[in-house]
Protein backbone atom coordinates (compact mmCIF):
# COMPACT_ATOMS: atom_id res chain seq x y z
CA UNK A 1 0.00 0.00 0.00
CA UNK A 2 1.36 3.55 -0.74
CA UNK A 3 0.70 5.98 1.78
CA UNK A 4 0.47 9.33 0.60
CA UNK A 5 2.26 12.32 3.29
CA UNK A 6 0.00 15.49 3.63
CA UNK A 7 1.62 18.87 2.94
CA UNK A 8 2.49 18.77 6.85
CA UNK A 9 3.82 15.49 7.25
CA UNK A 10 6.39 16.62 3.89
CA UNK A 11 7.32 19.49 5.78
CA UNK A 12 8.61 17.23 8.53
CA UNK A 13 10.03 15.19 6.55
CA UNK A 14 12.13 18.21 5.24
CA UNK A 15 13.78 18.28 8.41
CA UNK A 16 15.01 14.76 8.42
CA UNK A 17 16.08 14.53 5.10
CA UNK A 18 17.82 18.11 5.42
CA UNK A 19 19.92 16.48 8.54
CA UNK A 20 20.53 13.42 6.29
CA UNK A 21 21.71 15.38 3.61
CA UNK A 22 23.90 17.35 5.89
CA UNK A 23 25.77 14.99 7.26
CA UNK A 24 26.51 13.25 4.03
CA UNK A 25 27.99 16.75 2.55
CA UNK A 26 30.47 17.30 5.61
CA UNK A 27 31.26 13.95 5.07
CA UNK A 28 31.84 14.29 1.48
CA UNK A 29 34.00 17.04 2.90
CA UNK A 30 36.20 14.40 4.83
CA UNK A 31 37.24 12.07 1.60
CA UNK A 32 40.62 11.76 0.74
CA UNK A 33 43.27 9.55 0.63
CA UNK A 34 44.52 8.26 3.74
CA UNK A 35 41.25 8.25 5.64
CA UNK A 36 39.40 5.78 6.81
CA UNK A 37 35.34 4.58 6.25
CA UNK A 38 35.49 4.34 10.16
CA UNK A 39 36.53 7.82 9.99
CA UNK A 40 33.48 8.48 8.36
CA UNK A 41 31.71 6.13 10.45
CA UNK A 42 32.46 8.39 13.70
CA UNK A 43 31.83 11.54 12.23
CA UNK A 44 28.36 10.63 10.91
CA UNK A 45 27.42 9.34 14.47
CA UNK A 46 28.46 12.80 16.28
CA UNK A 47 26.84 14.74 14.18
CA UNK A 48 23.53 11.96 14.27
CA UNK A 49 24.20 12.83 18.27
CA UNK A 50 24.44 16.94 17.63
CA UNK A 51 20.87 16.95 16.10
CA UNK A 52 19.22 14.55 18.30
CA UNK A 53 18.15 12.31 15.70
CA UNK A 54 18.80 8.46 15.45
CA UNK A 55 20.85 6.79 12.49
CA UNK A 56 18.06 5.20 10.37
CA UNK A 57 20.17 2.13 9.08
CA UNK A 58 21.81 0.94 12.52
CA UNK A 59 20.32 -2.01 13.75
CA UNK A 60 17.89 -2.61 10.96
CA UNK A 61 18.04 -5.95 9.84
CA UNK A 62 20.67 -5.87 12.47
CA UNK A 63 22.75 -4.14 10.18
CA UNK A 64 25.78 -2.76 12.60
CA UNK A 65 26.99 0.49 11.35
CA UNK A 66 25.39 3.92 10.76
CA UNK A 67 26.65 4.64 7.33
CA UNK A 68 26.85 2.20 4.33
CA UNK A 69 30.37 2.87 2.76
CA UNK A 70 30.74 1.02 -0.83
CA UNK A 71 34.26 1.39 -2.41
CA UNK A 72 34.73 0.65 -5.84
CA UNK A 73 33.28 -2.70 -7.10
CA UNK A 74 31.25 -2.48 -4.29
CA UNK A 75 27.66 -1.43 -5.09
CA UNK A 76 25.62 -0.94 -1.70
CA UNK A 77 25.49 -2.03 1.52
CA UNK A 78 29.20 -1.77 2.57
CA UNK A 79 30.49 -1.72 6.19
CA UNK A 80 32.79 0.58 7.16
CA UNK A 81 36.53 -0.66 7.80
CA UNK A 82 39.88 1.08 9.45
CA UNK A 83 41.42 0.79 5.42
CA UNK A 84 42.58 3.63 4.64
CA UNK A 85 41.68 5.28 1.27
CA UNK A 86 43.57 5.56 -1.76
CA UNK A 87 43.53 7.75 -4.93
CA UNK A 88 42.10 5.90 -7.19
CA UNK A 89 38.90 4.76 -5.40
CA UNK A 90 35.23 5.80 -5.66
CA UNK A 91 33.44 5.76 -2.46
CA UNK A 92 29.37 5.22 -2.22
CA UNK A 93 28.11 6.66 0.92
CA UNK A 94 24.91 6.23 1.97
CA UNK A 95 22.96 7.57 5.24
CA UNK A 96 19.58 7.68 6.84
CA UNK A 97 18.10 9.60 9.44
CA UNK A 98 15.10 9.61 11.31
CA UNK A 99 14.02 12.28 13.74
CA UNK A 100 9.88 13.30 14.44
CA UNK A 101 8.92 9.61 13.48
CA UNK A 102 10.08 10.28 9.53
CA UNK A 103 13.05 9.33 7.96
CA UNK A 104 15.23 10.71 5.48
CA UNK A 105 17.33 8.49 3.23
CA UNK A 106 20.44 10.08 0.79
CA UNK A 107 23.52 8.97 -1.29
CA UNK A 108 26.74 10.00 -2.87
CA UNK A 109 29.62 8.47 -4.50
CA UNK A 110 32.47 10.56 -4.14
CA UNK A 111 36.01 9.56 -6.13
CA UNK A 112 39.16 9.66 -4.10
CA UNK A 113 42.43 11.73 -5.28
CA UNK A 114 43.37 10.69 -8.79
CA UNK A 115 40.31 8.43 -10.49
CA UNK A 116 40.49 6.78 -13.58
CA UNK A 117 38.44 8.67 -16.66
CA UNK A 118 36.37 5.58 -16.82
CA UNK A 119 35.41 6.19 -12.96
CA UNK A 120 34.60 9.67 -13.10
CA UNK A 121 32.84 9.39 -16.21
CA UNK A 122 30.85 6.41 -14.62
CA UNK A 123 29.61 8.50 -11.30
CA UNK A 124 28.97 11.22 -13.69
CA UNK A 125 26.29 9.62 -15.66
CA UNK A 126 25.08 7.75 -12.21
CA UNK A 127 23.86 11.24 -10.79
CA UNK A 128 23.02 12.61 -14.07
CA UNK A 129 20.29 9.70 -14.39
CA UNK A 130 19.43 10.44 -10.66
CA UNK A 131 18.41 14.00 -11.76
CA UNK A 132 16.54 12.61 -15.08
CA UNK A 133 14.40 10.20 -13.09
CA UNK A 134 13.64 12.93 -10.62
CA UNK A 135 12.52 14.88 -13.46
CA UNK A 136 10.04 12.30 -14.64
CA UNK A 137 8.53 12.27 -10.82
CA UNK A 138 5.66 14.31 -11.67
CA UNK A 139 1.79 14.01 -11.12
CA UNK A 140 -0.43 11.78 -13.33
CA UNK A 141 2.52 10.07 -14.72
CA UNK A 142 3.68 6.48 -14.13
CA UNK A 143 6.36 4.91 -11.67
CA UNK A 144 8.58 3.44 -15.05
CA UNK A 145 8.53 6.86 -16.67
CA UNK A 146 10.94 7.48 -13.67
CA UNK A 147 12.96 4.06 -14.66
CA UNK A 148 13.06 4.53 -18.18
CA UNK A 149 14.52 7.91 -17.68
CA UNK A 150 17.30 6.64 -15.66
CA UNK A 151 17.98 3.75 -17.77
CA UNK A 152 18.01 4.82 -20.84
CA UNK A 153 20.57 7.40 -20.20
CA UNK A 154 22.57 4.56 -18.13
CA UNK A 155 22.57 2.29 -21.13
CA UNK A 156 22.83 4.96 -23.97
CA UNK A 157 26.62 6.20 -21.66
CA UNK A 158 27.96 2.36 -21.91
CA UNK A 159 26.98 1.12 -18.69
CA UNK A 160 24.23 -1.25 -16.83
CA UNK A 161 21.79 -0.49 -14.57
CA UNK A 162 21.29 -3.14 -11.16
CA UNK A 163 18.43 -5.15 -11.33
CA UNK A 164 18.66 -6.62 -8.09
CA UNK A 165 18.56 -3.74 -5.75
CA UNK A 166 15.45 -0.64 -6.25
CA UNK A 167 14.84 2.47 -4.87
CA UNK A 168 11.45 2.73 -2.87
CA UNK A 169 8.76 4.79 -1.08
CA UNK A 170 9.39 6.20 1.90
CA UNK A 171 8.27 8.07 5.72
CA UNK A 172 7.23 6.62 9.03
CA UNK A 173 9.08 3.38 7.71
CA UNK A 174 12.06 3.51 6.20
CA UNK A 175 11.00 1.21 3.49
CA UNK A 176 7.76 1.82 2.24
CA UNK A 177 5.87 0.62 -1.52
CA UNK A 178 6.03 1.31 -3.90
CA UNK A 179 9.69 -0.26 -5.16
CA UNK A 180 11.16 2.13 -7.68
CA UNK A 181 13.60 0.12 -10.32
CA UNK A 182 16.27 2.01 -12.09
CA UNK A 183 14.84 -0.28 -15.47
CA UNK A 184 11.60 -0.15 -17.26
CA UNK A 185 8.99 0.95 -19.64
CA UNK A 186 7.59 4.80 -19.59
CA UNK A 187 3.70 4.74 -19.47
CA UNK A 188 4.13 1.46 -16.82
CA UNK A 189 3.54 1.04 -13.39
CA UNK A 190 1.56 2.80 -10.58
CA UNK A 191 0.25 6.91 -11.59
CA UNK A 192 2.32 9.18 -9.36
CA UNK A 193 0.21 11.50 -7.01
CA UNK A 194 1.17 14.56 -4.67
CA UNK A 195 1.85 13.00 -1.38
CA UNK A 196 3.76 9.98 -2.76
CA UNK A 197 7.63 10.53 -1.21
CA UNK A 198 10.22 8.33 -3.09
CA UNK A 199 13.89 7.84 -2.50
CA UNK A 200 15.17 7.04 -5.87
CA UNK A 201 18.24 5.63 -5.99
CA UNK A 202 20.19 4.45 -9.39
CA UNK A 203 23.11 2.14 -8.69
CA UNK A 204 25.02 2.18 -12.13
CA UNK A 205 27.60 -0.56 -12.55
CA UNK A 206 30.69 -0.01 -14.99
CA UNK A 207 29.97 -3.43 -16.71
CA UNK A 208 27.70 -6.18 -15.83
CA UNK A 209 24.61 -5.66 -13.91
CA UNK A 210 24.96 -8.52 -12.47
CA UNK A 211 25.70 -8.72 -8.63
CA UNK A 212 26.47 -10.67 -5.55
CA UNK A 213 26.25 -10.71 -1.99
CA UNK A 214 29.30 -11.60 0.08
CA UNK A 215 29.61 -13.95 3.25
CA UNK A 216 29.20 -11.43 5.58
CA UNK A 217 25.38 -10.89 4.63
CA UNK A 218 25.35 -7.41 3.39
CA UNK A 219 27.87 -6.13 1.36
CA UNK A 220 27.10 -6.25 -2.46
CA UNK A 221 29.60 -6.40 -4.97
CA UNK A 222 29.76 -6.48 -8.82
CA UNK A 223 30.04 -10.00 -9.99
CA UNK A 224 33.12 -8.95 -12.82
CA UNK A 225 35.22 -6.75 -10.43
CA UNK A 226 33.87 -3.93 -12.34
CA UNK A 227 32.96 -0.17 -10.62
CA UNK A 228 29.92 0.58 -9.54
CA UNK A 229 28.28 4.04 -7.97
CA UNK A 230 25.06 5.34 -6.97
CA UNK A 231 23.65 8.19 -5.94
CA UNK A 232 20.02 8.66 -3.71
CA UNK A 233 17.58 11.56 -3.10
CA UNK A 234 14.75 11.90 -1.24
CA UNK A 235 11.60 13.25 -3.36
CA UNK A 236 8.12 14.09 -2.54
CA UNK A 237 5.95 14.63 -5.74
CA UNK A 238 3.77 17.48 -5.04
CA UNK A 239 1.21 19.54 -7.38
CA UNK A 240 4.04 21.53 -8.77
CA UNK A 241 5.99 18.50 -9.80
CA UNK A 242 9.24 16.65 -7.54
CA UNK A 243 10.57 18.78 -4.28
CA UNK A 244 13.63 17.17 -3.40
CA UNK A 245 14.13 16.84 0.24
CA UNK A 246 17.39 16.04 0.81
CA UNK A 247 19.09 18.83 -1.23
CA UNK A 248 22.00 21.08 0.42
CA UNK A 249 21.57 24.46 -1.03
CA UNK A 250 22.14 24.30 -5.05
CA UNK A 251 23.49 21.10 -5.04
Amino acid sequence: MIILKSPREIERMKVSCGMAAEILSLLSRLVEPGVTTSDLESLAVAETGKRKAKAAFKGYNNYPSSLCCSLNEQVVHGMPTKVPLKSGDIISLDFGILFDDFYGDAAITIPVGDVSIAGRELVRVTEESLQLGIAQALPGARLGDISHAIQSHVENSGFSVVRDFVGHGIGKKLHEDPQIPNYGRPGSGVRLKPGMVLAIEPMINQKSFDVKVLEDGWTVVTCDGGLSAHFEHTVAITHSGPEILTRIGNA
